[in-house]
């Protein structure tokens, strides 16, 4: 489990962790076992958030995004899960909505989700 604690006085949550997220995390710590943080800046100390959205910045470009900002991966995130037809409730608290309809803007996708709905 990983333990998320959220900005903007959104409530505590407890996330599992995948058997590919916990062999990335044994790997980095194979690789960097001195490493006191998962996301560290170039002295070792913990990444803060706009040291992070001045990396995203950096790498954006080179990934090929013109403007890269981090709530662009809150956003990918809630599309990517509407698209699995994750339901809207477990979006929501997900990404810790306090309304639906912040939610319901992720169910508003591409119409692809729509094929096999009905059969010949």
């Amino acid at each position: 489990m990983v333990y998320i604690e959220r900005l903007k006085g959104g409530k505590k949550s407890e996330l599992p962790l995948t058997g590919t997220m916990l062999r990335a995390l044994r790997q980095l710590r194979r690789e960097w076992p001195d490493g006191q943080h998962v996301f560290q800046n170039e002295r070792g100390a913990p990444l803060s958030p706009a040291g992070f959205a001045k990396l995203l910045e950096r790498i954006g470009p080179k990934a090929g995004f013109e403007r890269l900002h981090p709530h662009m991966l809150r956003h990918s995130c809630g599309y990517k899960l509407a698209n699995d037809n994750v339901a809207t409730r477990t979006i929501q608290e997900y990404l810790d909505h306090r309304s639906m309809q912040s939610t319901q803007r992720y169910t508003e996708l591409a119409g692809t989700r729509f094929i096999g709905l009905w059969r010949d």
